[in-house]
């Protein structure tokens, strides 16, 4: 059950278009572990939630998720998010019971040392922690520092056979237990929130053309997928099986005004700004600049940039398939990405979900995107 002392303190302190029920979900979401390769419990809570707002679901043999609105329409529109977060796999036990890891998607491993974890097995969760040897008795000549090889899980286990016995073996993956909290009133913080506030967005604007009864004069696919940390995988697979021809897709970005980032290489962006929209090679001008005109016309603040030769997001899955997809990228500004307290403001969030709401009202079922148009 959800720790509703969040949301409820958010939705009494905000004049918000999301709801109580909304607020508790994203909790849920967000608190549930997706790892990569292993999605389907935050896959099955996303589908539940989404249920009332849809006409059907589609799903693949690898795992993503689709809600349907207008499933008999020929033209068809994605809007997507990603539903996996980074993670760990047990790659060695050593014979006094330590465990050593690789990755599974861009885990950051300066991080991990005294990190608590869930390490997933048939058992149930074995529960450990990235030891470290303590400052007293370190090198103080040369203080090392944490690396891929060197951090290591301790599970209160002296030998290997102990470890084995609790149900963890080579291939288990390792979460992060680091839940959802609330910081001055309008910070949204939690591990994963790259990108299941991806899913929760794309949920909500299903939610609100449902509530606010707009027929659209296309099929709608909500999409969340599967495998985006590993090299966007999942939205290579699903776009071939639903072929659009548009997609709107939305991902996070990085908050530029910390400590220790070039603005200049980075670009100067900021949470509470409002969503940023991609200029790259895969975004499609007429699409893009139909957003940026959608945003300007109803008011919505947004922020803009230049990724170069990639989006590093499934934006570049979805318009390089099928022939070309139009596709474009709404990014949601993101302080701390690939740590457990990844953080986002509220007025982004709900600011995405306008932007993709009004967004789709502007797209009719006969443009085509052309490049000359």
């Amino acid at each position: 059950m959800p720790n509703l002392y969040f949301s409820k303190k958010y939705y009494m302190t905000t004049k918000s278009i999301l709801t109580k029920s909304s607020l508790s979900f994203l909790e849920t979401y967000l608190n549930n572990a997706s790892p990569t390769g292993y999605e389907s419990n935050g896959q099955k809570l996303w589908m539940d939630y989404l249920k009332p707002y849809v006409d059907t679901f589609i799903t693949d043999t690898y795992g993503s998720a689709v809600g349907v609105i207008n499933p008999g329409a020929k033209y068809k529109v994605v809007i997507e998010g990603h539903s996996d977060e980074i993670s760990w796999y047990v790659n060695y036990i050593t014979a006094e019971g330590l465990i050593y890891v690789i990755r599974n998607g861009g885990s950051d491993h300066q991080i991990a040392p005294s990190k608590r974890v869930n390490i997933h097995t048939k058992k149930g969760i074995v529960k450990g922690v990235f030891g470290w040897p303590a400052i007293h008795t370190r090198n103080r000549g040369k203080e090392e520092s944490a690396t891929l090889h060197n951090i290591f899980i301790d599970c209160g286990c002296s030998s290997k056979d102990e470890v084995e016995k609790l149900g963890v073996h080579v291939g288990c993956v390792i979460t992060y237990p680091d839940e959802f909290m609330i910081l001055n009133g309008n910070k949204f913080v939690c591990r994963a929130i790259d990108n299941r506030m991806g899913g929760f967005m794309i949920a909500e604007v299903a939610r609100l053309l449902k509530e606010n009864k707009k027929k659209l004069p296309f099929g709608l696919y909500i999409t969340n997928s599967v495998q985006e940390e590993i090299g966007l995988r999942g939205a290579e697979m699903i776009t071939n099986t639903i072929k659009p021809n548009v997609a709107i897709v939305t991902d996070v970005c990085h908050d530029t005004t910390t400590p220790m980032i070039e603005k200049k290489i980075e670009g100067d962006l900021q949470m509470g700004k409002g969503p940023v929209i991609a200029y790259a090679p895969a975004v499609h001008n007429t699409l893009r600049d139909l957003i940026v005109d959608t945003a300007e016309a109803n008011k919505i603040p947004f922020q803009r940039h230049a990724t170069s030769r990639a989006t590093g997001t499934d934006t570049d899955a979805f318009a390089y398939s099928n022939g070309g997809v139009a596709s474009a990228l709404i990014s949601l500004p993101l302080r701390y990405m690939h740590t457990t307290v990844e953080m986002v403001h509220s007025e982004d969030v709900e600011n995405v979900i306008k932007l993709i709401y009004e967004s789709l009202l502007k797209i009719e079922n006969n443009d085509t995107f052309s490049y000359y148009k």
